[in-house]
This record gives C-alpha cells, structure tokens and sequence, in this order.
C-alpha cells in the first residue's frame, strides 16, 4: 500500500488526549493520599502527573511517602478509578477523526501511561480497540517521557520517527516524542 501522507505513524495518549479524564484521574489521586493520611496534592501537582507510568506518578503526587509504600497507594488509586472509569467519555468529534485517519490509511497507535490491564478495559468498552494497529502500555515498556514505546510502535511497522507523529496533552507525552526523535502536537 503507498502511503502518500506526511505521517504514516499517529500515536495517541489516552488520557486526556482522547477521553476526557483529567478531572477524574485528579480526584483518584487526591482521594488516594487523603486515605493513606498524605498530604494532598493541590489539582496543578495531582494533574501534572498525567501521562506518568502509575509508580512514577505517584511518587510525585506524594512526594514524602517511602518507596515500600507506593503499592498501597496505587491499590488506593484504582481502587478509586476503577469505580469510575465507565463515566469517561470520548472528547467530542474524537470517534470520527479516528475513523477519517484509519480511511485515509494511516497507522493508528496508543502510547500511554495507562497499565496494559486499564487499556485493554478501556478500549473493549469504548469499542476502539478495532481502530488502533498496536498500543503500547507504561507497564509493559518504560514509562514516559522514555521513548521505548513510541520506539518500538516504529519499528513495529518499520516508520522513520520523521514519519511518526505522537499527539498528547501533557509534556510528557511531547518529550516522548521528542526523546523517539518523532514530531509532535500538544
């Protein structure tokens, strides 16, 4: 197949960049250290950390908490999450720009900081999964802004990082891509 666009690659973030879940990614955070007997984050320290592999996002969201401790605190996130995950919904116009990318045949990919666990329930109830070509999780490669996932999403399907493009909404999915050498819109 001649691919005749500049980009041949598109690699999503997931959180906040296709669904609308800062608000609730934030709250969970929160929700979590105030159960734990932390200080909370303020919403700038706890949504800063979006896009961040779990263990890497808490450690900054609960900066004072030892290391041996970071498992509690993430059973107390997903616990919160995982009653909430079903409310996210697509940001309007999302569904239909997926499916012109796919028409006009580009390679469609999920880079994030979600588990491989959250994304594969994520993309069975959006009803997404068909849409993407390959996904890559925090948990299974290394946690941004490392560029192993967009790395290997290139050479998965053998694209030059001139012909990747990575989308997100925080600066570490940029960095991502600015680490990968891929271009970049945020």
């Amino acid at each position: 197949m001649t691919r005749s666009r500049r980009f041949d690659l598109i690699a999503f973030d997931w959180d906040g960049t296709l669904f609308d879940s800062t608000a609730l990614i934030t709250r969970c955070i929160q929700a979590s250290c105030r159960d734990l007997g932390l200080v909370v984050p303020s919403d700038a320290d706890a949504s800063y950390v979006i896009g961040l592999g779990l263990h890497d996002a808490l450690k900054h969201a609960a900066p004072g908490l030892p290391p041996e401790r970071y498992p509690e605190l993430g059973r107390r996130f997903r616990h919160h999450y995982l009653a909430h995950q079903d409310d996210l919904v697509l940001f309007p116009g999302t569904l239909e720009m997926l499916q012109a990318l796919k028409a006009r045949n580009h390679w469609l990919a999920v880079a994030t900081g979600k588990g491989r666990q959250g994304l594969d329930h994520a993309l069975a109830h959006s009803q997404l999964g068909a849409l993407f070509d390959a996904t890559r999780t925090a948990d299974e490669t290394a946690s941004k802004p490392h560029p192993k996932m967009l790395l290997e999403l290139m050479a998965e399907f053998g694209v030059d990082p001139a012909r990747t493009l990575m989308i997100g909404d925080t600066t570490h999915d940029l960095q991502l891509a600015v680490n990968a050498g891929a271009q970049r819109v945020g």
